[in-house]
């Protein structure tokens, strides 16, 4: 609580739906500060850094960051969703009576996954937008687009 409270961490709660799939119920939580992530880890140089393990979830915590940011979302507005099944999506916002899914992932060429169609269906989203490392932002099917990372203050909204 005491690094929640001073911003160090962000924690996010589960968002649960109405589903017959069994839901996660421990909350996520990320080093707000990509920078102090990368010296707790030991990572130096971006060298370090792409060859690094966690790259992946650094990548996440610091678009999660920047989304949120973006977004002025407040933190009683996000959440996250998992099954046990391994469906998830990174990112929920309940926003009104609007629920949004953002999945991120640090790849140049997103693809919709089996998890993110279960996801939308399960949670009934408005849409999913998946935050990636290219260069552009294009569909990927109706309601699920590929949002680049560089491009996420002109194309999210």
């Amino acid at each position: 609580e005491i690094l929640r409270a001073t911003f160090m961490v962000r924690v996010l709660k589960p968002w649960f739906a109405n589903t017959a799939k069994r839901q996660v119920k421990s909350p996520k939580v990320y080093i707000r500060d990509s920078g102090i992530l990368h010296q707790l880890l030991g990572i130096e140089d971006r060298t370090n850094l792409e060859r690094h393990p966690k790259i992946g979830a650094s990548w996440e915590g610091f678009v999660l960051e920047n989304l949120i940011s973006q977004l002025q979302l407040d933190e009683r507005e996000c959440f996250f969703w998992a099954a046990h099944t391994g469906s998830e999506i990174d990112l929920v916002v309940n926003r009104g009576n609007e629920l949004r899914g953002f999945e991120i992932k640090r790849t140049l060429a997103p693809t919709v996954t089996r998890a993110m169609r279960t996801a939308y269906q399960e949670l009934n989203l408005s849409s999913i937008d998946v935050i990636h490392a290219g260069e552009s932002t294009f569909p990927l099917q109706e309601k699920i687009r590929a949002v680049a990372a560089r491009r996420m203050i002109q194309d999210i909204d």
